[in-house]
């Protein structure tokens, strides 16, 4: 399932593309396609949901952004009681939502940048911003996946200009201090060489304490958010201050420029293996 009424469409059909060419011999694929304004389509026709799921055994998920990674679509495929990969419809929402699963991270010990909540329609907010937050700032829409409506900051003359860029995708945004730091993504995979939860490498150059810590902190977040399957956290690690949380992704990117696929392949392992892996445990625990 690929495509959907979201930003995100193009890097959703990338992993559609990039699943459909790996997909392991024996399952036999079904493009399910969804446009930009939300029509299904299989085999080139256009058909309502229920006509194309009643005859699929499982569904790959490879929606990015709202509609597929919020838990919309999880509640449909939920109705229809087919299986499918990846988070159910309560945590996609969780990892989705920026400030609850930051309040969840904070619960649990992490530490992430601080931060302020606005709206677009509030008065005053570069002055707002200004006495909240030390520069630089980024900026995000409150729910959305990747680095779609992020802007910065560096100055308080900059502001302006930074939100109305990240308006443009949302009305009601996070603004977060900037911190600097050496970028970490790490991925987990749930039952994957008998392992109950097994961590990829982090990708960056990173010591083994760091390495250790990035992916015990990304272990933890799968399970404190509830997520199923597969899921990747994002880190900055701070030269003084430490590791810091950015966000969670319920459904990471399957393409081979993704991180989650280069941490992979750095651990000796492939998407077919990954995939065939991810459809035999999503089949024994439907």
């Amino acid at each position: 399932m690929r495509g959907g009424p979201s930003p995100e469409y193009e890097v959703s059909l990338k992993t559609g593309g990039t699943i459909l060419a790996n997909l392991p011999e024996e399952f036999e694929p079904l493009d399910i396609f969804i446009s930009k304004d939300g029509a299904w389509h299989a085999r080139g026709l256009e058909k309502s949901p229920y006509d194309i799921l009643k005859t699929v055994d499982v569904v790959v998920n490879a929606l990015h952004g709202a509609y597929g990674e919020d838990g919309t679509v999880q509640k449909l495929l939920e109705q229809f009681n087919i299986p499918y990969t990846g988070s159910d419809s309560i945590a996609s929402a969780l990892g989705m939502n920026k400030i609850m699963s930051k309040d969840i991270f904070n619960r649990y010990g992490f530490k992430t940048p601080h931060h302020i909540l606005i709206n677009e329609n509030e008065k005053n907010l570069v002055s707002k911003i200004n006495q909240s937050l030390p520069f630089p700032i980024i900026i995000k829409p409150i729910k959305s996946g990747s680095s779609l409506g992020i802007s910065f900051a560096n100055k308080v003359g900059e502001i302006k200009e930074s939100l109305e860029k990240s308006f443009r995708h949302s009305p009601d945004l996070m603004v977060e201090e900037y911190i600097e730091g050496k970028e970490a993504a790490c991925g987990v995979i749930e039952g994957f060489r008998g392992q109950k939860f097994y961590t990829l490498l982090p990708i960056g150059n990173f010591g083994e304490n760091e390495n250790a810590q990035i992916q015990e902190a990304a272990k933890t977040i799968h399970q404190a958010l509830g997520l199923r399957h597969y899921s990747g956290s994002d880190f900055i690690v701070h030269p003084k201050r430490g590791l810091f949380v950015l966000e969670a992704n319920s459904l990471p990117e399957l393409t081979h420029r993704s991180s989650f696929i280069k941490s992979l392949e750095a651990v000796g392992g492939n998407i077919g293996q990954f995939l065939s892996h991810l459809l035999s445990r999503t089949l024994e625990q439907s």
